[in-house]
Order: structure tokens, then C-alpha cells, then sequence
């Protein structure tokens, strides 16, 4: 697994297996955030499955298939409510963690400081400048 730190509690990752859900468990892991469309994966990595092994590994499970489109507020505000209910350690996952981070930055973008979302993304390996009008228009909504 490439599991890369966004913040002291969220952490994001590339696809993982149904078979990694029981070391997350054993490093702390509380929640696990499925942000993959099950039409990009197989059936032993469609939501379905995933959930059964976080369950069995004691783990909570959030499904929020996420794509460009529907990237949305109600798809921010679960992701974000996921984190914040969590009471350990959080990995939201997609195909790169790419989508993961974008949405994690977007939900928290009226209460942070957009040079820290850009600055925590990058220090996790991914560079969201690109985004910054958008998170800097979101901010001044806040």
C-alpha cells in the first residue's frame, strides 16, 4: 500500500485490496472512505467487497464514488463528516489518491487557510495548485 499523510488523521492511497483492510486496522486505521465508481474496478474491488473486509476487520466503512463530475457539496460534506466522526486515523482511497485529496481540500476550504490545504496536499505528493481559484473562491463563501 502507498498510503500518504494529508494531515495528522487523513490519509489517502491508490487503490488498495480487500486484503489490506486488516493491517489498516492493525496501524490504526478507524474509517476507510471508498472514493472509486465501482465501473472502474473489478468485483473483488467493487464497494461491495470492500465493505465486507473493513467490517470483518473491525473497520468503518464510507462508500463516496467520486469522479470530476460529481465531485459535488453532499459528496464533500460526507467525505468531510466521515473524517471529522472518526475517532482514529481515516484512508480514503481512489485510483491515485488524487480524487481523495481533492475532495478532502475542497470540503475543508472555508475553514482553512488555502496555502495550507495546497502546502498539506503537496507534503502528501500531490500538487493542487491547479485548484487554488477554486479553493480561494469557496474560501470567500465561507
Amino acid at each position: 500500500m502507498d498510503i500518504r499523510q494529508i494531515t495528522p488523521r487523513y490519509f489517502v492511497a491508490p487503490q488498495i485490496d480487500a486484503a489490506d483492510m486488516p493491517a489498516l486496522a492493525e496501524a490504526g486505521f478507524t474509517l476507510v472512505i471508498n472514493n472509486r465508481p465501482d465501473q472502474e474496478v473489478g468485483a473483488d474491488q467493487a464497494s461491495d467487497a470492500m465493505e465486507q473486509a473493513a467490517r470483518a476487520a473491525g473497520l468503518r466503512y464510507i462508500a463516496n464514488p467520486l469522479t470530476m463530475d460529481t465531485m459535488t457539496p453532499d459528496r464533500q460534506t460526507l467525505q468531510r463528516e466521515g473524517l471529522e466522526s472518526a475517532e482514529g486515523k481515516v484512508l480514503a482511497y481512489c485510483r491515485s489518491g488524487t480524487r481523495s485529496t481533492i475532495c478532502w481540500a475542497l470540503s475543508h476550504a472555508t475553514d482553512t487557510p488555502v496555502d495550507a490545504l495546497l502546502d498539506a496536499a503537496r507534503e502528501g505528493g500531490y500538487d493542487l495548485s491547479g485548484l487554488a481559484p477554486t479553493l480561494t473562491a469557496i474560501a470567500s463563501r465561507g
